[in-house]
This record gives structure tokens, sequence and C-alpha cells, in this order.
């Protein structure tokens, strides 16, 4: 069970307020303004200077130009394999796509950008006045009478921020999301009134636009005709949107009727490609308009959904997670292993854990990284090569581990401008001696944990295979193995069973022979000895 209590801490350094993931690296946003990156390093976009893989987070250099003051940052965005951070002055830092130093894109115009969004290979900026501005492959209306596209659609590249036009007068983007060929805006038309938000706060109701490739109904406008100008998606208080590469997810309110303890309840939606479960709709069919996950409980209230390559993601103001799509949700894709029996795809969503105040959920392409404990603790779970799972190593985990946070190198800094010398290489090279140390304890623990599973189970340990079910805690914390015992044997078939006695015969006959063994000995030394 992954719920531990809050940290008692009011370290803005060390607080996570955001958190983005990418194909195959992830990114977290500090209160006090710094981004950290860590996984895949190719095409630089970790933001090192560097393509090297980072295995834990580790600071983001940002340089600001002349006698400029230190930059702040106050929003991040992933792509597939760029990454985008917001600085409080409006600016917006990209980096990725072979590029191993930072750029800065500046508006000529008189605005300011306040919200920063990436997806596949383009990027999206909200500024100040409810405007959207979109630069990479972008969906726009192909100028090619032979474009095989429908409707004239095709991805064009843009070099440099672009306004969405169809989106102006009147209509202020409040959130967007991209995925690889569609994107989905979330407009306040008129400033509607605004309903009360599960955490406290206010959220408004908003309406949904999308445009892009269409093939797989991720538009969710009834068909699968691609569109170069944003329509209507026929949904209603909504408040929260993701893609995936080829499908959306929404949240909305589901009444304005609160529930028992104040809040109000959610309903997810989702539409576009099925293929391996990703909608929660319990099948693999594609689907062209909004469909509520059923399955997931009717008494709650969502605070973040994302989606991944082939998975979603929700997490609940009261601390509980469901993930659904590839590979039992986990995203595991596209040439993930297992030892033993795949665990298939989850068509419908399954519990991944209940963490103490969750904060916000990412999903890349094959891994989620939770922000829990009001943003002190991070969590993730997934294919863990290159690192991305910021715990140390490139294991695939199969259920939430810690993620190194805050970063050893940063456990004691000052400022980031380096006024504070407390951390110089050497303790940070003994910080990760010590971790190499815990490293192979771990596996050595790992390794003997193996042993008594089988001996006790009479079949092979496997990580994934750990219960998460309060009910096998016991009082202490620890798994309650006499708990986990007795199920097994009650749900046990009658081979099973015949095989288990089998084992513990031999088991008892091996020990009674070694008794012997040793009751012959000691009579042959006491006959010695007088």
């Amino acid at each position: 069970m992954a719920d531990s209590a809050a940290p008692q801490t009011a370290d803005l350094s060390r607080r996570v307020v955001s958190i983005a993931a990418g194909e195959a690296h992830t990114l977290a946003l500090t209160g006090d303004g710094r981004v950290y990156s860590w996984g895949r390093g190719m095409f630089g976009r970790l933001g090192t200077g560097s393509e090297q893989d980072e295995p834990f987070p580790v600071p983001v250099k940002f340089e600001p130009s002349g006698d400029q003051p230190p930059i702040k940052l106050v929003g991040i965005a992933a792509g597939a394999y760029h990454s985008l951070a917001l600085a409080d002055d409006g600016s917006v830092w990209c980096w990725g796509y072979n590029v191993c130093i930072l750029l800065k894109i500046s508006c000529l115009l008189v605005i300011v950008i306040r919200s920063i969004k990436a997806g596949g290979m383009m990027s999206l900026a909200i500024d100040n006045v409810g405007g959207l501005w979109i630069w990479g492959n972008c969906p726009q209306e192909s100028s090619n009478s032979n474009s095989s596209s429908e409707g004239g659609f095709s991805l064009v590249s843009s070099f440099a921020p672009v306004p969405v036009w169809d989106l102006q007068g009147g209509q202020r983007v409040v959130k967007v999301a991209c995925g690889n060929e569609h994107v989905v805006a979330c407009v306040s038309v008129g400033g509607e009134t605004t309903n009360s938000k599960g955490g406290g706060g206010e959220e408004q109701d908003l309406v949904c636009y999308s445009w892009g490739n269409n093939n797989h109904g991720q538009l969710g406008l009834g068909d699968r005709v691609s569109r170069v100008h944003p329509q209507v998606v026929q949904t209603s208080a909504v408040y929260e949107v993701s893609c995936g590469a080829f499908h959306t997810a929404l949240l909305s309110h589901r009444t304005r009727v609160s529930g028992d303890d104040g809040t109000n309840i959610s309903v997810c939606w989702t539409f576009g490609l099925g293929d391996n479960g990703q909608l929660g709709h319990g099948t693999t069919q594609s689907v062209s308009s909004p469909e509520p996950v059923k399955d997931l409980p009717n008494q709650m209230y969502l605070v973040s959904v994302d989606c991944g390559l082939f998975h979603t993601s929700v997490v609940s103001s009261s601390g509980d997670v469901w993930s659904w799509g590839m590979e039992k949700g986990l995203g595991l894709c596209p040439d993930a292993t297992f030892t033993g029996t795949d665990a298939g795809d989850a068509a419908l969503p399954l519990p991944i854990s209940k963490f103490h105040n969750p904060v916000q959920v990412a999903c890349g392409a094959a891994h989620t990284v939770l922000v829990a404990d009001g943003g002190y603790r991070l969590w993730s779970w997934g294919r863990g090569r290159s690192g991305v799972l910021g715990t140390g190593n490139t294991a695939d985990s199969y259920a939430p581990s810690i993620v190194l946070w805050p970063p050893l190198s940063e456990q004691n800094i000052g400022d980031q401008d380096g006024s504070s010398k407390n951390t110089d290489d050497e303790r940070l090279s003994a910080a990760m001696d010590e971790m190499k140390l815990l490293q192979s304890k771990y596996t050595a623990m790992e390794q003997y944990a193996g042993m008594l599973h089988g001996l006790i189970f009479g079949e092979p340990f496997r990580e994934h295979e750990i219960a998460t079910s309060s009910s096998w805690q016991n009082p202490g914390g620890g798994l309650d193995v006499a708990r986990q015992w007795e199920e097994m044997l009650e749900s046990a078939d009658r081979g099973k069973l015949m095989k288990l006695e089998r084992l513990y015969k031999g088991m008892l006959g091996g020990v009674k022979d070694k008794l012997l063994k040793k009751r012959i000995q000691e009579i042959v030394k006491e006959i010695n000895h007088h």
C-alpha cells in the first residue's frame, strides 16, 4: 500500500507542483520555480546539455542572458521527444529534438503566455487573453490537392508559434491537450458560472472543441472524418482534458448536486482508439463519441486524468488511483516482456493503490508518475528502461515505487545560482555509493525473499503479485503472510493442494533425515568422549 503521512515541511524547493511525462522522460516543477528531469536523454530532451540517460531527478539549468535575474518557472510540458517550460515573465523555453541546449521563444506581440502543453511532435501555449498558439507538427488544411487525408487534412511543420484563429472573439481557451495528430481545447464562453471543485477553489464548466486527425474517432465528433477547423464535442460541464496518441479522456461534473461530503461527483468520458482497452469500456472497440467509463466508483471526485500512448489513469480526491489499457493498465508497450504468463490488457479500470493527498498523475508512453502527499512524494510504475521511473534502476515496476525525491544533489543545496556550497562533489559521490550499497542489499533481500516464497508457497516469487490490499496488512504495516497463506489455500484447486502436500512431505522428510543424522553424530561423539 502506497499510503503514507505527509512530511512536516513547507520547503517549496522540495514540493512538486506539476509533473509531465514524455515518451521515456519525466519532468517535475517545484514550488520555488525549478525544473527537474530524468529518464532517456536522447535528443537532449532532459535539458542537461547532454544526451545521457538519468536514473534520478537532476536539475535543468536555465541560463538567463546578460545581467537578467534568475529565472522562475511556473509551468512544464512534455512531448514525445521534447520538453517545454514556462517562465513567470511569459517566456517559453524549449529543448529536445536532437538539440541539447535550451532555446527561448519570445512573442513579439504584447501578450504573456500563461499555460503550455505538448504532445507527440507539437507544442501549444495559451496567452493571457485566452488565445491559443501552436507550433511543430500542426494539423492544418492541406494545400496539396493530391493529399490522401480526408477533408484536405494534413500535418504541416511550423517553426514558430502561430495563432489558432478559429478560437478567437469572445472564446477564452482555458485548457488544451494534444495527441500525436489531434488537439482538444476547452474554452469558456461568455463567463459562464463556476462550480466548486472537490478540493476547494473554483473550476469552470468548459466547452470542448477538437480538430486534427480523426481516423480512430479521437475527436469525439461521432464520425472518423478529420477536421482542419475546431468543432464542438457534445459534452457538458467539462473541467479537465487529456489526449493519448489516438484517444481522448475528459472529466466532467456529473450533476450540480454535491455528494455527502460536500464535493462534486465526476464522470470520466473517453473516445478514440480502443485496441488495447485504453478507453476503459470493457472492450477493445474504438468509439467516435464520448462514452463514460462506467466501472469507476459512482460517488467520487476525480482530481486528475492523463493518457499515455495506450493507457489511461485517473486519481480521486480520496487518493484512489485507477488505470486501464495496455498490459494491465501499466502501458508497458510496445515490446514488454514478462516472466511467465503475460498480464494482458485491462479493458476496465484496475485499482493501482491508495495514496495520501494526491496532486496529479502523468502518463508517458509506457510509464506513470504520481505526485502525492501534497507534492512532497513521487511514485512511479511501468516500464523502467533508461531510468524513466526515477528509482535509480531500469527495471520495470508492476506496483508503485518511490521516486528518489528530493534528489541527492539537491537535498542540502541553496539557491540555484550556487550561493550555498553545502553539497559538493565528494558528498554527492558518497551518497551515490550509499545508494549502490542499498541497491545491492535490496537485490540480496529480493533473492532471499524469492527463496522463502518458494519454500512457503511452492511457486516463484513475482514482485507484481505482491498484495496491495489493506486487508493483507498486519498492524505493524508489513505483509500478513499468514493471511496470504490462508487465502491461497482457500482458493487453490485440488491439483495445487496435492502439489503442496508433496512439497511439504518432501521438506518434512528432509528435516527428519537431518535430525536423525545430527542425533547419530551426537551419540558417536558422546561414545568417543567416554
